[in-house]
């Protein structure tokens, strides 16, 4: 069952999420927002995209992904490209967006982000998250596809120098999705990403879900 492969690899991937005409809406859209943009972080402020973040969350639920109390909390949007290209070494993903600082010493790394507030939480609170990379165009090797370390994100907080050990040991995994296809992945689980070196466009909108309440006194920046 897929909730089973989730619960012990940290990831699945979820083909065809969006269908042909879901996706020139969302393409309509997006060109609208993020034209020669590489990157936006505010995306649940516009309407479509509070909409898509919906039916994305309803599909979460119907799978047994995500508890049904789950909200979206958060939207990136990135495009890499050959105008746009970057790496990502490896990595778990520590920052959630959230209101207001709150003073507690569980919570450390405070940012602030394109106007945005960001905090590491405790690994109790990053445990109950789930990430959905909602992909708009096909992803394959060339595109610089997610590399992920399975079973990772049961490991708790890593330090930097036990990351690469922990893929040597658990080994590391390419992930290619189709156009209107998602990743739904924990947090903690390590990932990275090379270059793309192919001359397509990879667009992707990186949605979070959690708990509508969080720990420690903290509110969500967004709930949607």
């Amino acid at each position: 069952m897929i909730g089973d492969q989730f619960s012990k690899s940290g990831f699945v991937v979820l083909p065809g999420m969006l269908d042909a005409g879901e996706l020139q809406v969302v393409d309509s859209a997006l060109n609208g927002v993020t034209a020669g943009r590489s990157g936006a972080r505010q995306m649940l402020a516009l309407d479509w995209c509070t909409a898509l973040a919906k039916n994305v969350r309803q599909q979460l639920v119907a799978a047994g992904l995500i508890p049904f109390d789950h909200v979206a909390v958060q939207c990136t949007f990135f495009e890499k490209s050959r105008e746009h290209n970057w790496l990502v070494s490896l990595h778990q993903d520590m920052s959630i967006p959230v209101r207001c600082r709150v003073d507690n010493a569980e919570l450390t790394g405070w940012s602030e982000k394109d106007g945005g507030l960001y905090v590491q939480p405790p690994v109790v609170v990053l445990e109950q998250l789930v990430a959905l990379r909602l992909h708009i165009d096909e992803c394959g090797a060339d595109d610089g596809a997610l590399k992920v370390v399975p079973g990772s994100h049961g490991k708790g907080r890593l330090r930097e120098v036990d990351k690469t050990l922990i893929r040597d040991e658990l080994g590391e995994l390419l992930c290619p999705v189709a156009a209107g296809g998602g990743m739904a992945m924990r947090p903690l689980l390590l990932h990275a990403s090379s270059k793309a070196t192919g001359c397509s466009s990879r667009r992707v909108l990186h949605f979070l879900f959690g708990p509508t309440r969080l720990r420690f006194g903290l509110e969500w920046a967004a709930v949607r």
